[in-house]
């Protein structure tokens, strides 16, 4: 059984890196063949420094127009970690709370889980257990293995929604979400520090002139993002070649550093001509963002540390202070401390969510 399962990674493996080498080839951008080799390894998610002005020069789109409900399925990919675990039972905890709320165009959920082998929460979130890539090949950047996970799952299993949302273990959803993609194009969270034309020696390499303007590539990453089913079966394998090729070019791998696999979404986004509405209503992101408003999920992806006067001390360990990294090795207690007085809403929202949902899973901390 397990020879079987490997000659048929094995072989999806060089099916999709033959679509992919093709679309490259033709477009002129070489796509070197040798496999990478193993390198240092990141334990646990590393920071995005985010800047004083932040950029609030995108606005959100409207949401999916037309007749009758247009069903996404919401797909977060995870490694069998401590840290990717409870997170994906938080996760799943609020998207059963809002998936049959109001406006809701939420259908089915899948944890791909790209470890290879099924763990102990199977029954508790409904799990695709997917192969992780070759040993030595992500060269230390787990995160590779997510473009492989989602070339697996859309190619193996029954997906019977028409549009696909792929989120984060580490995304709470405040509300119910509607489809917001539309006239063919998907949705997504367009990023400050995913900048094109910054990098457009650098991505050149991937997507000629003869693909267009360098502007033809949105600054997002793959999630979170609303698209199409079939135009992400056409965008997945070359997402995945994307990511190793980038990650294989020396240049690339340090201009790009931890967002790279987010580069390699975007680009491959725009090989296929999907284009994306820019949706800054998609999420928030604690501390930086102080309000929810009409925003979808909290992405709690930086560090929150106050004093106890409600004063942000970012880069110093606060007196009170909610950072998922400190988490890595050991799901967070229930009932964690609320942040003082004059501490933003989000955060304060972020905190009774974890909260919530440590309540109510049951068996929480084993």
């Amino acid at each position: 059984m397990g020879c079987g399962n490997t000659f048929f990674s094995l072989l999806i493996t060089f099916s999709v890196a033959l679509i992919t080498y093709n679309i490259l080839i033709s477009a002129n951008a070489p796509l070197r063949q040798e496999l990478p080799g193993p390198s240092s390894r990141f334990s646990v998610d590393p920071v995005i420094k985010m800047p004083l002005d932040r950029s609030r020069r995108y606005r959100g789109g409207g949401g999916g127009g037309g007749g009758g409900r247009r069903l996404f399925h919401t797909a977060v990919t995870a490694s069998d970690s401590v840290y990717n675990t409870w997170q994906c039972r938080v996760m799943y905890y609020w998207f059963k709370k809002h998936q049959n709320g109001p406006n809701s165009e939420m259908g089915g959920f899948t944890r791909i889980l790209h470890s290879g082998k099924p763990d102990k929460y199977m029954d508790e979130i409904p799990t695709f257990v997917a192969q992780p890539l070759p040993s030595g090949m992500d060269q230390g950047y787990i995160v590779l293995n997510r473009p492989w996970a989602f070339v697996q799952w859309l190619q193996q299993a029954d997906i019977k929604e028409d549009y696909i949302l792929m989120s984060e273990p580490d995304h709470i959803i405040v509300k119910p979400i509607p489809n917001l993609s539309r006239d063919g194009l998907g949705s997504a969270f367009p990023f400050f520090y995913i900048e094109p034309k910054k990098y457009e020696t650098v991505l050149r390499k991937f997507f000629p002139e003869e693909k267009g303007p360098i502007t033809n590539i949105d600054p997002i990453g793959n999630s979170p993002v609303i698209v199409g089913k079939e135009s992400l079966k056409k965008i997945a394998p070359t997402w995945m070649n994307v990511s190793l090729a980038m990650k294989k070019d020396p240049e690339t791998d340090k201009a790009f550093g931890w967002v790279l696999e987010m580069y390699a979404y975007a680009v491959s986004s725009a090989l296929h001509g999907v284009g994306n509405i820019l949706y800054k209503d998609f999420m928030i992101q604690p501390p930086w963002d102080k309000e929810l408003g009409e925003k979808f999920i909290i992405h709690y992806t930086y560090g929150c540390d106050y004093n106890m006067k409600g004063e942000l001390t970012y880069g110093k360990i606060g007196e009170w202070r909610f950072d998922k990294r400190s988490f890595d090795s050991v799901p967070p207690p229930k009932n964690l401390p609320l942040p003082p007085p004059g501490v933003p809403e989000s955060v304060v929202t972020l905190v009774k969510m974890v909260n919530e949902a440590t309540a109510n899973i049951p068996n929480w901390g084993s």
